[in-house]
């Protein structure tokens, strides 16, 4: 089996959204390795774990980043990942239930690369992830892992 060119970091303290992205990914025939963290803390404890230097976690390609979570949330995390020189070319794509025309404001000045609604049925779903998978891996130039 052919491994995963490419991975995908979801923070997203909901296990059942987790899910969905990981089914819709799938049936959308994107064959990333998918990695998932539930707060900000965590995500940021990832992240830093891969620049300590070893292979373990692998660094993402790409962060879905819910807004809406414990402790430390999107915003929270974004606003740390973007003053971050070793993290800020992460692309990030905020994936959240809020509209709110505050937070897309926010996310857009805070350095979020994409700012997309969680759509309320699987099939809307499956055709976010296709996608994002065909825009953020197939048509894109995306920094390389060092």
């Amino acid at each position: 089996m052919k491994k995963p060119s490419h991975t995908i970091l979801i923070a997203d303290d909901d296990e059942d959204d987790c899910l969905l992205v990981q089914e819709a990914l799938r049936e959308a025939g994107q064959d990333q390795q998918l990695r998932v963290v539930r707060d900000g803390d965590e995500l940021l404890g990832y992240l830093r774990r891969c620049d300590d230097g070893g292979s373990d976690p692998p660094r993402p390609d790409l962060i879905l980043l819910d807004l809406k979570m414990p402790g430390k949330d999107g915003r929270q995390a974004l606003r740390e990942l973007k003053g971050d020189p070793r993290l800020r070319e992460i692309p990030i794509v905020v994936l959240t239930t809020s509209a709110a025309r505050d937070d897309v404001s926010y996310c857009y000045a805070t350095g979020v690369n994409s700012y997309v609604t969680k759509p309320a049925s699987f099939r809307g779903m499956v055709e976010v992830m296709r996608t994002l998978g065909h825009y953020w891996f197939e048509i894109v130039e995306l920094p390389r892992r060092e």
